[in-house]
């Protein structure tokens, strides 16, 4: 947030980056209360009413910062690390709050004049620094408050990766259970954590990666149960192993990358940067095509056929696919020959135009403009036909599941060889779907679409090979019910990502349709009465949602107060605010109903981890329980 709503006169920028929703959405209310008893100002002359609502404006901002400042001293005593910064802080937030106040003061005004009316707020100067101070200052507080958030992220991911470190050298059935129970606990905690901060990023981008991890380890966790329980059941199979340690580097790889979108650190050799889209790539051809309208000189010539032979090079991943039919070769190739020639004939004119010392583009190189944008609208609409066609077709294909079908019943026969020869039907689906993955990402409309297809594709080639490993383990191991159980996992999410893939396909449709509208946001800071983290963090959560809890009041008051201002602009930020607090009770009543289910999710993990105990008393080779992660 550069700068508040209030528009050029004034500008409260905080100097701080804010990242997420919630930050954002709480400084609205107090953000434009502020401006609206600046703006005051402008009028100096008030009925008692009004200035009498004015005084309890100022009065109000003056206790509720009060309060909002003692929770964010209290949250400086709790984290040492953050306490000077915060004491700052909340020294400058508590000085504006006076300041506002003593301005605000009936007392100061100006004796009545003989219409009736008072003049106050002679100092207009004083009145925006406090304003601006106390902005600030409070938005300073939020943000260091926020990296409490974010260290218990990273408190809870080095939980969960040392427990991880405990069960991959585990030995035992019991010795697993034990720690899988903890595990488990460990996850739902984490789970929580970070989808309340996936859902309040602001960065649409960071959100996609972090939905893409959060997937990875809701998948991961119940294939890590069953790899393990498989690999510890027949501890000499090669492929079990195999099977076992692609979880493990695949959870771990997951988890360093919540860490890193939420501390925004980058891994040495990460290479995070997009591939280069088709999407794109149109989207800047047309952009400085369109820009010649003007400024014919803002490029030259040769670099916007560059441009454009980047573009159709590009669409070499469509027409050198072995999937892509004759006619749909054929119709990407003879579009991007049209592109080209219309390219050519925009250049000719607008050399001419140059040459001619042109102040604006002319009537011929206009006309060539419009048709360089519709043959390239043209090969967009092309391109994203095979993509989504190629897609469906495959989808339709694969949900029959044969060669997974075909796989359980010869790993349960002990047939090595057939499991071998439908491994390669399978692979062969894996490589298409991949492909197809790639396709969808060049026509997808946004970067977060894009990375979820990038999410998909990757999926596709890591589940693809753990299927044949879970299947060679059955096949060799036959009459085990762990190694059954463990494939079917692994088909399951496989078909859960053909699920996934079906439902991006829509979200792609509608971005090329148009029809895709704005999501309401999902706001995650720390509210009062309810805590999305577990126990162990609950002393330090319920400081934070104090802080939430005294600002939410802080606002409140104020909205009272403006219910009462005759100025006629305010019915916009009446209804506002109602519509504001209806959507708060309804957030609170979801929270309530999701705690319920953490409840209930927390006492089922402390039921099973005695379940298995029980069941391995009377037969090592008969045991699980299967968790649900709130993912």
């Amino acid at each position: 947030m550069a700068s508040s709503p209030s528009g050029s006169n004034s500008n409260f920028d905080s100097g701080l980056e804010i990242k997420t929703r919630s930050v954002e959405q709480t400084l609205i209310p107090l953000v434009s209360q502020i401006t609206t008893l600046i703006n005051h100002k402008d009028k100096p002359k008030k009925s008692e009413r009004t200035l009498a609502a004015i005084h309890r404006v100022g009065q109000a901002v003056s206790v509720a910062v009060g309060r909002f400042v003692a929770v964010g001293e209290a949250i400086a005593v709790e984290n040492q690390e953050l306490k000077d910064e915060m004491g700052q802080a909340c020294f400058e937030a508590r000085r504006a709050g006076d300041a506002i106040a003593q301005l605000t003061d009936v007392g100061s005004a100006v004796p009545f004049q003989s219409d009736g009316r008072v003049t106050v707020f002679s100092d207009r100067t004083g009145m925006v620094k406090a304003a601006r101070l106390l902005l600030s200052s409070v938005t300073k507080v939020l943000v260091l408050a926020d990296r409490i958030v974010i260290k218990q992220i990273i408190t809870s991911r080095n939980k969960v990766l040392v427990t991880l470190d405990h069960l991959e050298r585990v030995s035992t059935f019991q010795e697993f259970v034990q720690i899988f129970s903890q595990f488990g606990n460990e996850m739902v905690e984490f789970a929580h954590l970070t989808g309340d901060r996936q859902n309040d990023l602001k960065d649409e981008k960071k959100k996609a990666r972090m939905a893409a991890a959060r997937a990875v380890l809701e998948k991961c966790t119940m294939m890590l149960l069953t790899a393990s329980k498989t690999c510890l059941r027949h501890p000499d199979c090669e492929s079990a192993r195999i099977n076992k340690d692609g979880v493990f580097h695949r959870m771990r790889c997951a988890l360093e990358q919540v860490i890193e979108i939420v501390t925004e650190a980058r891994s040495f050799g990460d290479s995070k940067i997009l591939p280069a889209s088709i999407y794109n790539g149109i989207k800047d051809f047309k952009s400085s095509v369109e820009s010649l309208r003007e400024n014919l000189y803002s490029m030259l010539p040769q670099n916007l056929s560059s441009q454009l032979e980047a573009l159709v090079e590009r669409t070499e991943d469509f027409t050198d696919s072995a999937y892509t039919s004759h006619e749909q070769r054929q119709a990407i190739l003879a579009l991007c020959q049209l592109v080209r020639q219309d390219t050519q004939q925009l250049v000719h004119a607008w050399v001419e135009a140059q040459s001619a010392h042109a102040k604006e583009a002319p009537e011929d190189m206009e006309l060539s403009i419009l048709k360089t944008c519709q043959s390239t609208n043209d090969l967009r609409r092309e391109l994203h036909k095979v993509a989504v066609c190629r897609t469906s077709d495959l989808l339709k294909v694969h949900g029959e599941q044969l060669p997974l079908r075909a796989l359980k019943a010869s790993g349960a026969e002990g047939k090595l060889e057939a499991v071998t020869e439908y491994s390669r039907t399978l692979t062969e689906q894996k490589e298409q779907l991949v492909e197809a993955c790639r396709l969808l990402c060049h026509v997808s409309g946004t970067e977060p679409l894009e990375i979820t297809c990038i999410h998909a594709e990757e999926t596709f080639h890591v589940i693809g090979p753990q299927i044949i490993s879970a299947a060679q383990t059955l096949a060799l191991h036959p009459s085990s019910k762990i190694a059954k159980e463990n494939l079917e996992v692994f088909c399951e999410a496989w078909e859960s990502q053909l699920c996934d893939m079906a439902l991006l396909l829509r979200e792609i449709n509608d971005v090329f349709e148009g029809k895709r509208g704005d999501k309401r946001p999902y706001l995650s800071l720390p509210r009062p009465g309810v805590s999305f983290t577990t126990f162990s963090f609950l002393n330090e959560q319920t400081s934070i949602a104090k802080l939430g809890l005294e600002l939410r009041l802080l606002s409140s008051d104020v909205d009272a107060e403006v219910e009462k201002w005759e100025e006629q602009e305010q019915d916009v930020v009446r209804q506002s605010q109602s519509l504001a607090s209806m959507a708060y009770s309804m957030y609170l009543f979801t929270r309530l109903t999701v705690l319920h289910q953490i409840m209930h999710t927390t006492l089922k993990y402390c039921c099973a981890s005695y379940w298995p105990l029980i069941k391995i008393h009377n037969s090592v080779q008969n045991f699980a329980f299967q968790p649900k992660l709130p993912w």
